[in-house]
């Protein structure tokens, strides 16, 4: 009502002034009740604005609260995309929802979001996760900030190991599910085989111990890239219904509305966390009780052993809450709704913020434990200190404590001597974390992946892995072949429904056994396979893996590596260097063809002779190197190797760069 009333007592105060004699209204004795009359109501106006906005801004019974889960791939950020614009929001690009570099040059989704639209007076907060289990963690966090679910799966392909794996957890939290089938619109998807699909994912929800309730999910056939979603199965709706509608309306008539209270003290479970250059730390969650305004004073609180700890106290500067793809600045929040606020410095992800009388904290999320440790150090190589900035041992020891701040599926314990054992769910989340310090300015030396094993009852366990793999027949040999090695055991195998001359591979394998098999498994498919991971359990260790890797060619030599040098050594197997490269003592410059390592001199020059100069080379023709990434080197190192990360450069190294020291210690037992 403010608005209306301080429009029409504005155009009343001007047709006043316009009526008056033209002079300046601060210096006429007339003009001045017209302008004390046009303050009077514009005041009165925002008090009666501020009036109407101190009251709760959305009534929980109008909120839903929706996360969007899937296996990688199977289309939730494109979902996301098609929702946002259906509502009205602006997008800027395609997958809009995954805002950081890396998110965006991968395809992937790494980090969750939350976000919300407004649909038929109905405020649904979407939050898009990511579908890869490495980033389980993202998914563990969220699932507690809301109510229903909608499990996108792939018509064709149909739930794949990491659809059970963030199933499984949103399940566990009670969370109504809707089931959407998506890419319906694909040549090779049938009705029948959408009625395979819904039947495996039924015995996927009774498997995973769903109640009566949880089974009862509506089915709805999508195509989010075409922007369209219907109630019955169809290839191509009418013009009239090819968009989002008729998900949007089942969200809001099947997820129930958060239960909560807008009478109770205010109480919000921190569930993100991220910092802004102005206004500091910003704490995302789901506010769980009461109501919240801007300048309202809080406090941060934690259960430990010793019972309750009060972190700090502190006023609410503002409430933030996202609107589509921007920020929108709110003044006051109910119960139910998500939320983000600045103010306080202290509270991380898991803590409670509170009213400063609420002295009970929120239950915190349980995570899976990390299954997989790496240890960062400080680079200690030859050509250190040349690209990054940061190098010393206290500033990578800082950057990754703020990360286990942020990141509660990493952990960070010191080491020895500058160095520190970082724990993770797999090889990409912790590779994802050393990109994103190497793009920061750091340099570092980070070990191979190490395994973490439990031991009960005397008996020793190894976290084992639920593999699915899809490739063409001419390749099952190679590479069933290749996980025998890596002590797989074949659990079922099958042809791919809708798509001849492919099979279907379903495996257990342990963690170790699979670092650094994806890039072998890419080279032995041609590209035409399909690898998915999620981790299954721990069990009894599987013994000593087979030979999953040939030896390496070490570097004897510092300097310049040459074309000269490397045209000799193109026979002794692959090269990972090219002529112009720095080399040092102890660094791996390619892989051996045997399964020993060899020491050879890559900066080798031709000799000066009288007939010409010693830097004079033949017209030499060699191979391309094998340039790894980074990914391809965590996966390739071996126990006694490190990988030498710089803002520039990717290079592989032996742990002890000294070739005597090599030799006493490799005549030590292996694990």
């Amino acid at each position: 009502m403010a608005g209306p009333l301080l429009r029409s007592l504005c155009s009343a105060a001007k047709k006043s002034i316009s009526s008056s004699p033209r002079v300046s209204p601060f210096f006429c004795p007339r003009a001045a009740p017209f302008s004390r009359a046009f303050s009077t109501a514009a005041a009165a106006a925002s008090a009666a604005a501020a009036a109407a906005s101190s009251g709760p801004s959305v009534d929980p019974g109008r909120l839903r609260n929706v996360a969007v889960i899937a296996h990688v791939d199977h289309g939730k950020t494109t979902l996301m995309d098609r929702l946002l614009r259906q509502c009205g929001a602006e997008i800027p690009h395609e997958r809009a929802m995954d805002s950081n570099s890396l998110e965006r040059e991968r395809g992937i989704t790494i980090a969750s979001k939350v976000t919300s639209i407004i649909w038929k007076d109905n405020e649904l907060n979407m939050v898009d996760t990511p579908g890869h289990a490495d980033f389980g963690g993202e998914v563990e966090r969220v699932v507690g900030m809301v109510e229903g679910t909608v499990l996108l799966v792939d018509a064709g392909e149909g739930p794949l190991a990491q659809t059970k794996f963030v199933l499984a957890k949103a399940l566990k939290y009670g969370l109504r599910p809707i089931l959407l089938l998506n890419k319906v619109d694909r040549p090779s998807v049938s009705e029948e085989r959408c009625n395979e699909v819904e039947s495996l994912v039924f015995d996927l929800f009774a498997s995973l111990g769903a109640t009566e309730e949880q089974l009862d999910f509506p089915v709805l056939y999508a195509s989010a890239k075409e922007g369209w979603a219907s109630a019955t199965f169809t290839k191509d709706p009418p013009a009239g219904a090819r968009d989002m509608s008729q998900l949007l309306d089942t969200i809001v008539g099947h997820v129930p509305p958060p239960n909560a209270s807008l009478d109770a003290p205010f109480q919000m479970m921190v569930s993100m966390m991220e910092r802004d250059f102005y206004l500091g730390r910003i704490l995302t969650g789901r506010v769980t009780s009461g109501v919240v305004r801007a300048g309202d004073k809080v406090h941060g609180i934690r259960s430990t052993e010793s019972g309750v700890q009060k972190i700090e106290e502190g006023k609410v500067l503002k409430l933030m809450k996202k609107k589509g793809t921007s920020m929108a600045l709110i003044d006051t929040a109910g119960a139910g709704d998500i939320i983000s606020m600045a103010g306080l410095a202290s509270p991380s992800i898991g803590h409670t913020v509170a009213n400063m009388e609420v002295m009970t904290p929120l239950p915190t999320v349980e995570l899976d434990p990390p299954t997989i440790s790496m240890t960062f150090g400080v680079n200690d190589s030859p050509l250190a200190g040349r690209d990054g900035t940061h190098l010393t041992g206290g500033k990578i020891g800082d950057r990754l404590m703020a990360e286990a701040e942020t990141n509660l599926a990493i952990n960070v314990l010191p080491g020895l001597s500058e160095s520190f054992e970082v724990q993770g769910r797999g090889e990409l989340q912790l590779g994802i974390l050393i990109e994103n310090m190497r793009r920061e300015g750091f340099e570092l030396s980070v070990s191979p992946p190490k395994v973490m094993y439990k031991t009960e009852n005397g008996q020793k366990l190894e976290p084992i892995e639920e593999v699915t793999i899809e490739v063409n027949e001419e390749h099952v040999g190679l590479v069933m072949e290749a996980l025998t090695h890596r002590r797989a055991e074949i659990v079922d195998m099958g042809p791919v429904a809708g798509d001849t001359g492919r099979t279907r591979l379903s495996l257990t394998c342990p963690s170790r056994g699979l670092v650094g098999y994806r890039s072998v498994f890419s080279s032995d498919t041609r590209g035409t396979g399909f690898m998915h991971r999620a981790f299954l359990t721990y069990a009894k260790h599987r013994g000593l893996l087979g030979n999953v890797r040939k030896g390496v060619l070490v570097s004897m030599g510092y300097g310049t590596i040459t074309a000269h040098a490397l045209m000799s050594l193109e026979a002794r197997g692959t090269l990972f260097v090219s002529p112009g490269m720095e080399a040092y003592d102890g660094m791996i410059i390619g892989e051996h063809s045997r399964d020993s390592d060899l020491d050879v001199n890559p900066v080798r020059t031709k000799e000066l002779s009288n007939m010409r100069s010693a830097c004079k080379d033949e017209n030499v023709k060699l191979s391309p190197p094998r340039l790894m990434t980074l990914e391809e080197a965590i996966g390739y190192v071996a126990s006694d190797e490190l990988i030498e990360v710089t803002p520039k450069v990717i290079r592989l190294r032996k742990k002890y760069l000294d070739v005597n020291k090599r030799k006493s210690m490799s005549k030590r037992p292996k694990e």
